[in-house]
């Protein structure tokens, strides 16, 4: 199995403050993996990775379609900060047995098994979408889309994402105006599907688009969904019936 993940390595002696200032996670503590994004100023999904300290430098693991513009709008933040940013011939490792010596386990959900990053990259068999499904993670380019979706509508804070108390982060505002002064109108959700679709499929109530169906396993899919519309009147997607799970 692919695992199309690209490690970005970030060196400098400001470089844990340069990040910390940045993201939507407390990225001080060496002893773990930590899971965090970076948004746009006014709170929408950029990118996610998992960071870990190594040595005199922190490794950056994301996703590879999203490590070029991730690299790029890192260096604009730079400014007279003693860092450089550099992509690295490390590679991404995960499974869900036994984790070899430098592996760390997945900070998102204690299902989701161990990651590793060294100079080989291995993933086991697992089906890693039936996991995602089943306890609703969401993954760059399927739920979480650049420039449109909101760290909490796909769950970050249940995904030990974002930390409410480290203080400023690029977005922190809105991300904490959707936590504390909101109820989330939509977002990420499990359904059942009585027979497959295409992703992208709309979720229809009444004749209204109230979803979006992504990752499938099992009979069972992701969505993205309008809250106030799903609970009204029978849902379906593509002629498959829907129910919120």
């Amino acid at each position: 199995m692919t695992n199309d993940r690209t490690i970005l390595s970030i060196e400098g002696r400001d470089r844990v403050a340069f990040l910390q200032d940045l993201v939507t996670n407390d990225i001080t503590h060496p002893e773990r993996m930590t899971y965090a994004a970076l948004l746009t100023p006014q709170g929408k999904y950029l990118a996610d990775f998992f960071v870990v300290h190594d040595g005199g430098r922190l490794l950056l693991d994301v996703a590879t379609a999203l490590a070029p513009a991730l690299a790029q709008r890192l260096s604009m933040y730079r400014l007279r900060r003693d860092v450089k940013i550099t992509e690295t011939d490390l590679r991404s490792s995960r499974g869900t047995g036994e984790p070899p010596a430098g592996a760390f386990p997945d900070p998102r959900h204690p299902e989701l098994g161990w990651r590793r990053i060294s100079e080989s990259g291995e993933v086991d068999d697992t089906d890693w979408d039936a996991l995602r499904v089943a306890h609703c993670i969401p993954e760059a380019g399927h739920e979480l889309v650049v420039g449109e979706s909101y760290p909490l509508e796909m769950g970050f804070d249940r995904l030990n994402g974002v930390d409410f108390r480290k203080g400023c982060y690029v977005g922190q505002e809105v991300t904490a105006r959707m936590k504390h002064k909101t109820e989330l109108k939509k977002g990420l959700a499990a359904v059942a599907l009585s027979a497959p679709v295409p992703p992208g499929t709309e979720i229809t109530s009444g004749g209204r688009t109230v979803g979006t169906v992504h990752t499938q396993s099992g009979g069972r899919a992701l969505a993205y969904l309008r809250f106030g519309r799903a609970g009204t009147e029978p849902l379906e997607a593509g002629g498959a019936e829907v129910t919120l799970a």
